[in-house]
């Protein structure tokens, strides 16, 4: 015990483990919107886009929750523009402004030679990287997002689930896809540190999928994704530290082996309930 104690002692690994199980919590409670209205990819898709905007930052010398913020929130709207206006698939949408976007980013690293540390943990995230302020950003983050999903919670429950019966309800539909958009990109912005950009969207579908597994109840799978995201983040820094691994790839790697046992425990039902993400989402009550 004293042994698994004993990280703990060093500010950075507690500054790390807050983060993580923070940055757990909320990405497990912002992907129960997302995997409901099957846009999975977009966790992958807006993570690259910002990863482009903190590529420019860098070399900009601009603040990087400013530069790579701003550049997420445009590629945020530009998606769901498209999108709303159904010129292409959300897929394709998402697939074309972020690689894009990433592309970008790596292009501009390459050319002026900015690469080190920092570039690394943007990719696959960094505990070296972690610090007070990164503390305080992902738990003031955490509650804004929060508290603005639960302000929403009605109209947004009701575009999520029936789109088109919400808009000819009187529910503005746009604005609330285009809230939880930016609510997702503030999401990857306080987690890009410890994840990294590359491993982001797992932790987004992880959590909130193994919840569909266990319930078929939408708020009960609502405290089930931000509990289980928050147990990954946890135990998966603590092991990213006792195995000497980055701390991005073990979450992840944590994430995958409870899906895998969820799966198996939960047997025909929890696997009829995973099936049912890729039905329309009034499958879920």
């Amino acid at each position: 015990m004293a042994e698994l104690l004993r990280p703990f002692e060093f500010e950075f690994f507690r500054n790390g483990v807050i983060v993580a199980t923070f940055a757990g919590a909320l990405c497990g409670f912002v992907g129960v919107y997302v995997v409901l209205k099957g846009m999975s990819y977009i966790g992958h898709g807006l993570s690259h886009a910002i990863f482009g905007g903190y590529a420019a930052s860098a070399l900009l010398g601009v603040n990087f929750v400013l530069g790579a913020g701003a550049w997420g929130v445009v590629s945020a709207l530009m998606i769901n523009g498209v999108t709303r206006r159904r010129v292409i698939g959300a897929d394709a949408a998402i697939g074309v402004i972020t690689t894009a976007s990433f592309a970008l980013g790596l292009v501009l690293f390459s050319v002026f030679g900015r690469r080190g540390r920092s570039f690394d943990a943007a990719l696959f995230g960094s505990i070296l990287g972690v610090a007070p302020a990164d503390v305080w950003a992902i738990v003031a983050v955490t509650v804004a997002v929060v508290s603005v999903i639960l302000l929403a919670y009605r109209p947004l429950l009701f575009a999520t689930f029936d789109p088109e019966v919400a808009e000819a309800s009187g529910v503005n539909v746009a604005r609330y896809d285009a809230l939880l958009m930016l609510v997702l990109a503030a999401a990857i912005l306080a987690t890009m540190q410890v994840l990294g950009v590359t491993l982001i969207a797992a932790t987004i579908v992880l959590p909130a999928t193994i919840a569909r597994m266990l319930t078929s109840s939408f708020s009960r799978m609502l405290i089930l994704a931000t509990a289980i995201g928050a147990a990954i983040g946890l135990v998966g820094m603590n092991l990213s530290y006792h195995l000497d691994l980055q701390s991005g790839p073990t979450i992840v790697l944590v994430g995958a082996g409870a899906f895998a046992a969820v799966f198996a425990v939960t047997g025909t039902r929890g696997r009829a309930r995973a099936a049912a993400l890729t039905a329309p989402v009034r499958a879920v009550r």
